[in-house]
């Protein structure tokens, strides 16, 4: 039988940790399904928008060899995406193991016979830290202007 996985991220300022679950994600199925967060989704969670507009991001992920097929994500009910993609495992970053929410999805997911596969998280690069070292650059930079 063939092993479906399915995945998501935002993959805004695309980087090693993004690229690193998407490889061994592969490694782990034999067809690779992954969500890309709308715009829209990622400023109703996070509080602003992604840097890198939606359809950019989307081409980027689509782009990478190990990925076989890109849907937009437009919300976060993994029970929904099951329903219309029949995936055999799920992927997420270790960072999520033990949280509320994957705790009842693991509940969830058991019943209908897909594993969750917890990947390691890369802790010394994200985007969230890469945005806040841009926002340092550009307000170092907008104080250079004003002199």
């Amino acid at each position: 039988m063939k092993s479906i996985g399915y995945t998501t991220g935002v993959f805004d300022l695309f980087h090693i940790g993004h690229l690193n679950i998407l490889r061994k994600a592969k490694l782990e199925c034999d067809y690779l399904i992954v969500g890309v967060t709308t715009d829209e989704l990622a400023e109703k969670e996070k509080g602003q928008a992604p840097i890198i507009p939606f359809t950019e991001r989307f081409e980027i992920v689509e782009s990478i060899k190990y990925v076989d097929d890109v849907i937009p994500q437009v919300n976060y009910d993994k029970i929904e995406a099951w329903n219309n993609l029949h995936f055999n495992k799920i992927f997420v970053g270790d960072d999520w193991r033990g949280s509320e929410r994957w705790n009842d999805l693991e509940k969830k997911f058991s019943r209908i016979g897909v594993e969750i596969r917890y990947l390691p998280y890369t802790k010394h690069t994200s985007s969230t830290k890469i945005r806040k070292i841009l926002s340092c650059f550009y307000k170092e930079i907008g104080k250079g202007e004003d002199k």
